[in-house]
C-alpha cells in the first residue's frame, strides 16, 4: 500500500482592524495572538511609519536560540537583555526584542521594490517590552509581539511563510 506524505501549509492573517495575528496550517485555525501595529496606521511608503499590507513572505528568521528580552539592534543581538532600568536609561528607543521574523512583500509596486518595499522599509514581527500595549496600533510600522509569543510563533514556522497583512474587511487582501 502506497503512503502519501502530507505537507502542512501554514500562513499568517494579520489584521489591522482587529490587532490580532493568526496561525492558519492548512485552512485550520492554530494560534491567535494579540499585537500592535503602526500607530500611522496602514501604508506601504518608505518614511510613512505605517503597517503595509498585502501578501508577504517571512524573508528570515533572527535571534534562534538568543534569550527572551534579548536585545536586537540592526538585526543583531547587543548583548543586552531588556529589563525596565534599561528602558528607563534609553526612553525613546524602539525596542526590538526576543526574535525577528523579517518580512518581503510579494506583490510588486505594492509592498516590493522601489519606495514601498516592505523588506528595505526593515518591517518585522517582533518581542517588545511587556509594558507595551497589545491591541492598540502603537509601533513604528513593525507588527509588535509579547515576547513569549513570538518566540512560540517563530518556533511554528518557517522562512517562506506566506504572512497576509490586511487593514480592514480583508479587501485588500489578495490571495
Amino acid at each position: 500500500m502506497a503512503s502519501t506524505l502530507h505537507i502542512a501549509h501554514k500562513e499568517i492573517i494579520i489584521s489591522i482592524a482587529e490587532q490580532t495575528l493568526s496561525v492558519l496550517e492548512d485552512d485550520r485555525l492554530l494560534r491567535t495572538y494579540p499585537i500592535s501595529t503602526a500607530l500611522n496606521g496602514a501604508g506601504e511608503r518608505e518614511g510613512s511609519g505605517r503597517t503595509p499590507r498585502g501578501r508577504h513572505r517571512i524573508r528570515a528568521k533572527i535571534g534562534a536560540g538568543c534569550l527572551e528580552n534579548t536585545v536586537f539592534v540592526g538585526r543583531r543581538p547587543t548583548g543586552e537583555i531588556y529589563s525596565p532600568a534599561l528602558g528607563r536609561e534609553y526612553p525613546g528607543r524602539d525596542w526590538i526584542l526576543s526574535r525577528i521574523l523579517w518580512l518581503c512583500g510579494c506583490e510588486p509596486g505594492r509592498n516590493r521594490f522601489g519606495s514601498v518595499d516592505t523588506m528595505r522599509r526593515h518591517i518585522y514581527l517582533h518581542g517588545c517590552p511587556e509594558t507595551e500595549p497589545m491591541g492598540i496600533p502603537k509601533s513604528h510600522g513593525c507588527i509588535r509581539m509579547r515576547n513569549r509569543d513570538i518566540i512560540e510563533l517563530f518556533d511554528m514556522v518557517d522562512a517562506g511563510t506566506a504572512v497576509h497583512i490586511r487593514a480592514s474587511d480583508g479587501s485588500d487582501l489578495n490571495r
